[in-house]
């Protein structure tokens, strides 16, 4: 595939497939939840779980990366972020799986957008053919003026707004903090978020909602370390329709298990984001390859690169 090793191509597959799984079971656990404990609520427990993990994981590496200069990008990142999960998993209690997932993959637009309005980016071709793509696609799965939208819906989309101002400030955080400082704040920051107006309608949660629990706080995790591994092995190329995969098993899931109907419009949207969101990467991937420029006196220089992550739907939940 595209001169990759097969081994390595197989080994992105099961990372992959981890992925897939962790998704799919993170959107489960929040529909399992929701019918018993408030969106709220739910993500409390999700950045408790998630701290005790990422305390783990700081013991063994070195306790000094939870130092940071930058604590105020990091508030604003973490408002955003909390946002865009609370307009997730509050559709997950009120639309179908799958359509929550297809909103979810409008993120590249509102990236790109953001991307250029905060850290200057360009608004290549590429780029606004995947935005035209996107609109395009989200259009489709929203209908709008056909009837009346659900309210979730929206939620979704305007979650999927505050992940995309999340990832672009993440990626500015990256130049600056580990991973694993990132992650130490997220949860840091967004335990009391969830835990303060949770208060005042707290609901005791029952034995049988722990296994969900710790799914919810710990698929998040999983998920984005198994697409971080895939990425490692092969181009985005690869990892994006194997991302898209999602869509379809999680309508499978919702119509096996929920009940929920098989939308081919859903389906069709997000086609039409794939396709713009492979056409964008293939452009990047070709502007980074780009062979060196010799300018008039003899000097060197590299043709620009941009950095825009196509493949930014990893950013969320």
């Amino acid at each position: 595939m595209f001169g990759i090793p097969q081994q390595t191509v197989i080994v992105a597959t099961l990372w992959m497939t981890g992925t897939l799984i962790s998704f799919m079971a993170l959107a489960i656990g929040g529909r399992e939840l929701s019918a018993h404990l408030g969106t709220i609520q739910i993500l409390f427990f999700r950045s408790l779980v998630g701290l005790c993990a990422i305390n783990a994981l700081l013991i063994k590496r070195d306790r000094r990366l939870v130092l940071t200069q930058n604590f105020g990008l990091h508030l604003v990142r973490n408002l955003a972020h909390f946002g865009g999960q609370f307009g997730w998993f509050y559709g997950l209690a009120y639309i179908s799986l799958a359509e929550v997932f297809a909103i979810e993959f409008t993120l590249p637009i509102w990236t790109a957008i953001l991307a250029r309005v905060l850290l200057k980016e360009p608004l290549t071709k590429p780029r606004l053919m995947a935005i035209g793509f996107g609109i395009a696609g989200m259009l489709i799965i929203l209908r709008p003026g056909l009837g009346v939208i659900d309210p979730a819906a929206w939620a979704v989309l305007a979650g999927a707004v505050c992940y995309a101002l999340s990832h672009t400030l993440t990626r500015k955080l990256a130049l600056r903090d580990s991973p694993l400082t990132i992650l130490f704040y997220m949860t840091v920051i967004q335990l009391p978020l969830g835990l303060l107006p949770s208060l005042s309608h707290w609901t005791i949660p029952s034995y049988t909602l722990l296994p969900w629990l710790a799914i919810v706080g710990l698929a998040a995790l999983s998920a984005h370390y198994c697409m971080a591994k895939a990425l490692a092995l092969v181009d985005a190329t690869v990892v994006v329709p194997m991302d898209f995969l999602r869509l379809p098993l999680i309508a499978l899931v919702g119509f096996m298990f929920y009940g929920e109907p098989l939308d081919q419009f859903v389906l069709t949207g997000a086609t039409l984001m794939l396709i713009g969101n492979v056409i964008n990467i293939r452009a990047e991937q070709h502007r980074k390859s780009a062979p060196a420029i010799q300018n008039p006196v003899g000097e060197t220089k590299t043709a620009p690169q941009y950095s825009f992550d196509s493949e930014s739907t990893a950013d969320s939940s």
